[in-house]
């Protein structure tokens, strides 16, 4: 949601015990075969880290752009290696596509990814409202300094853009960006392109952490969801909703599987939780020196998880 800053990176690790006190541990996939299920052993807690507005990709003209991607780079890398997280959360604005001139903007999301992707640990991603905004061209490339060296996909080594390089003037959109990021996954990544139906949002997915018993259920269910903005308005539609409510009473009628939900732009609500100017004791991260940039509307999502018992955290940007 925010613009990143020379030295803000957001980031939460998140350690989560199971219910009744038993450890998590999760089984990482083989880079080789497609993706097993996310799976718990006794003894140990599953730890999961989250990057929230990393906005790779942005002023990606300038020296100041590189430089800050790299300093992500470095510090996810340091949080990583520290947490050792057993699965890793992309939650939204990975890169600034509104700075991003052409369809390359899986090269930056993938550079995101590269620090979790290359200590073979699980991840899944979804999308702000800033990973699909439309390019906004900035005047001083129409000055007689002219428009700086642009790298293509499918001439990666070359600096300069010309119409037969297949490379056009045009955003890369969310479908494009999961199915790049699947290709180069090796298995690790659970991204999913969610149902038809519910596009132009289009990360809505369940992921079950199951039970080292295979005779019993999952013993937590991790929704993802669209929270829409750049090429659509910033909302999770009355469709999301539908879709979650049968979704969660289909995979759990009887609340007994703790839920954790996830999605990128806040709700409505927080805005009347952390009013700006009514907080008078210091909060945890930023909520007393930024106003929330909330969703446009609200269509009764936290309606619904207000009456699931079941949900154990709400994680918003």
């Amino acid at each position: 949601m925010i613009r990143r800053s020379s030295s803000l990176l957001i980031f939460t690790v998140l350690s989560l015990p199971l219910i009744s006190a038993v450890g998590w541990e999760l089984s990482i996939p083989s880079t080789t075969t497609a993706r097993s299920s996310l799976r718990v052993r006794e003894g140990s807690r599953f730890k999961i880290a989250i990057f929230a507005d990393l906005h790779f990709g942005e002023d990606s003209w300038t020296d100041w752009g590189p430089r800050q991607d790299a300093n992500s780079v470095n510090v996810m890398s340091t949080v990583l290696d520290a947490e050792t997280p057993d699965f890793v959360v992309y939650l939204g604005d990975v890169v600034t596509a509104n700075n991003i001139a052409i369809q390359n903007a899986s090269l930056f999301w993938d550079k995101a990814i590269s620090p979790t992707r290359d200590r073979n640990i699980p991840w899944t991603s979804l999308f702000g409202n800033h990973d699909d905004a439309s390019f906004v061209w900035p005047l001083d490339w129409f000055s007689s300094s002219g428009i700086p060296p642009i790298i293509c996909p499918s001439v990666s080594n070359s600096s300069s853009w010309s119409s037969d390089d297949g490379c056009g003037f045009r955003g890369t959109t969310r479908v494009e960006l999961i199915q790049e990021e699947l290709k180069a996954a090796n298995a690790l990544s659970y991204s999913t392109i969610g149902p038809k139906e519910l596009w132009p949002s289009v990360s809505n997915y369940v992921i079950p952490v199951e039970s080292s018993d295979d005779s019993k259920p999952a013993v937590a269910l991790m929704y993802f969801l669209d929270s829409g903005g750049g090429s659509y308005p910033e909302v999770i539609s009355n469709a999301q909703v539908e879709w979650f409510k049968t979704k969660s009473n289909t995979l759990n009628p009887d609340l007994s599987i703790p839920e954790l939900i996830f999605w990128h732009i806040p709700s409505k609500a927080y805005k009347k939780v952390a009013p700006r100017l009514w907080i008078t004791k210091p909060c945890v991260g930023s909520i007393n020196k930024e106003r929330v940039d909330a969703q446009e509307a609200e269509n009764g999502m936290m309606r619904v998880l207000e009456k699931r018992s079941s949900v154990k955290d709400t994680t918003m940007d």
